[in-house]
């Protein structure tokens, strides 16, 4: 997930949301869909708020993605060292990147 912007709040806060957003700025906002369900700024500020917190709570995640080795690799892994080996290769990337 790249950074949270405008874009994802309002669509986290109706899916199917047609907007046009200038500059990134929740005062240039055009509703091509007439904002049937009456969304407000402060609605999207809050949403844009709670997207950024959960996605700053959950780099770890996404650096530990980056680092794991492939499944290929982990199977063979498996295969050649058994359940403790892979724990153990695992175990390095977790205690990089904690939680």
């Amino acid at each position: 997930m790249n950074y949270p912007s405008l874009g994802d709040a309002i669509r986290a806060l109706k899916l199917d949301a047609k907007v046009s957003i200038n500059n990134n700025d929740v005062n240039q906002i055009t509703w091509l869909d007439g904002n049937p369900t009456s969304i407000t700024t402060t609605q999207i500020e809050t949403k844009l708020a709670e997207l950024k917190t959960l996605h700053a709570n959950l780099k770890y995640q996404r650096e530990r993605a980056m680092e794991y080795p492939t499944i290929v690799d982990q199977l063979d892994e498996l295969y050649h060292n058994g359940l403790d080996g892979w724990k153990a290769k695992i175990k390095t990337v977790k205690d990089k990147y904690p939680k």
